[in-house]
């Protein structure tokens, strides 16, 4: 791996899940250290035993999960890494450095403020003021934008403009293209391991920047233009809410259609689902499952009625981290794997994960690999998995390719696909328009906890979409 980074630009670094862009920030940062080639700051070979190191080189990262001190003030926190210089707490100068430092920022935010109030938004400016105060040269921004609204992915783009007029270089990781497009002076792709190429972004087209991440082309998002043949009745919602939360959801999801909910920030449609599921019950109105009235307070309940739920929280609700893709992946099943004595049949574990591993193309030597250590594209993968093994009837994906790359995005619309074909019924909660546009049969659109618009795919068009969703019915826009 060979890489240049110039004074004052902002670098994008492209890859598939997997690719190796993580091992690379880990080496960048210190947490790794490289078996051969070396490392240069200014022209200088240095050696990065740890973040430590790093920083002292002036070399910082932020992430997209932002990590500060919650009980600070975001004054603290920005200094938090530096050495005090006396055992006297100059808290006038600190309150005002801070305050200069997040002007640099060009970004309003009271330093005296609790962090534990902050935005996820907020939270990564507070991050990056911090590897300010640290007099950072290079600083690794890694998918910081994959959480947040397009106001807070408009500003933070800004933020990163900021820097590079301060002769600051950003290295740029995402695997949202047009953002990309909007920002990067120069772009390098990287696949399995390797440098591929590196190209200032003029010479460069999303068709062909895809290409070299993947290795072959990959058809476009198309948006469907009819929907696909579908059968009975099997999921109802009737006046579906839960107080304070939600509440008029009405719609039928039938065997092989793919339903997919589209909204803002903020227009609870993730809630739907936790209500679907059992985990935040429904308080009004009623769900049927093949035309008969059933409740669902816990997620038992729901998976019993043959429900299973892909969450957008892979750490919080979906995987168990530390152990091996096998376990993961019978943890929804365990009952079909207990022989005498409640002891699980350990061979049939393995095979039954090996399965998924191959016909998902999990990309691991084997299922004995920690969840933790796989890419995000991979543990969505392990996570759809164990969801599979239940057979399910009503499968809800929320958010189903945040945070993957375009290849392990069209193969998890091709698993979708592949489920409505054959019987499924599915809900799709997704942020990605086009992702709505390629995927559904219709689409309910919520805005602040209510249905906006029940839309046959027919009907649907970016333009009428986002219209229902900000509170304006564009009917007709195509």
């Amino acid at each position: 791996m060979s890489l240049a980074i110039e004074p004052g630009e902002i670098h994008a670094i492209v890859g598939e899940n997997g690719a190796g862009k993580s091992t690379l920030i880990k080496i960048m940062t210190g947490v790794h250290q490289p078996d051969r080639g070396e490392i240069r700051v200014g022209g200088v070979a240095v050696t990065l035993r740890g973040t430590q190191d790093a920083q002292g080189a002036g070399i910082a990262a932020i992430y997209q999960e932002p990590m500060v001190f919650p009980d600070l003030d975001v004054a603290e926190n920005i200094f938090i890494s530096n050495r005090a210089e006396s055992a006297v707490m100059n808290w006038r100068r600190l309150y005002a450095e801070a305050d200069l430092l997040v002007a640099k920022l060009g970004v309003k935010l009271d330093v005296r403020r609790a962090a534990s109030g902050l935005t996820l938004a907020e939270q990564q400016t507070v991050e990056i003021a911090r590897a300010l105060s640290l007099n950072v040269k290079v600083l690794i921004m890694d998918e910081p934008t994959a959480s947040l609204s397009a106001h807070e992915v408009a500003r933070l783009l800004d933020i990163a403009r900021a820097l590079r007029a301060q002769g600051v270089s950003v290295i740029y990781i995402s695997h949202r293209l047009d953002e990309i497009f909007q920002i990067a002076d120069r772009v390098t792709v990287i696949r399995d391991g390797s440098h591929i190429s590196t190209k200032p972004i003029a010479e460069v087209t999303p068709e062909g920047l895809v290409h070299d991440m993947v290795g072959r082309a990959i058809d476009s998002f198309a948006v469907k233009t009819e929907a696909s043949p579908h059968g009975a009745p099997v999921l109802q919602m009737q006046g579906l809410g839960r107080a304070g939360v939600f509440r008029g959801i009405n719609a039928t999801v039938h065997a092989g259609e793919v339903l997919c909910f589209a909204g803002l920030v903020g227009a609870r449609r993730t809630d739907v689902a936790l209500a679907l599921f059992g985990i935040a019950p429904a308080t009004e109105g009623e769900i049927k499952i093949d035309g008969a009235p059933v409740t669902i307070r816990t997620p038992a309940e729901a998976m019993a009625h043959q429900i299973a739920y892909v969450s957008e929280d892979r750490r919080k609700m979906g995987l168990a981290m530390t152990l091996p893709i096998f376990a993961n992946i019978s943890l929804a099943s365990l009952g079909k794997l207990m022989g005498l004595f409640g002891l699980i049949n350990a061979k049939a574990e393995t095979a039954m994960a090996e399965t998924y591993r191959k016909q998902l193309a999990i990309k691991s030597a084997d299922t004995r690999v920690e969840v933790g250590k796989l890419s995000g594209g991979n543990q969505q993968k392990v996570m759809l998995a164990k969801w599979l093994e239940t057979k399910p009837r009503i499968l809800i994906f929320d958010e189903p390719t945040r945070g993957i790359d375009v290849g392990a995005k069209a193969e998890v619309h091709n698993i979708i696909r592949t489920l409505a074909g054959q019987g499924v019924a599915v809900i799709v909660i997704s942020s990605d328009l086009p992702e709505v546009l390629a995927l559904a049969d219709r689409v309910l659109v919520m805005r602040e906890g209510t249905q906006a618009g029940l839309l046959p795919i027919e009907e649907a068009s970016q333009e009428r979409v986002i219209g229902l969703a900000a509170g304006h019915d564009m009917k007709g826009a195509a």
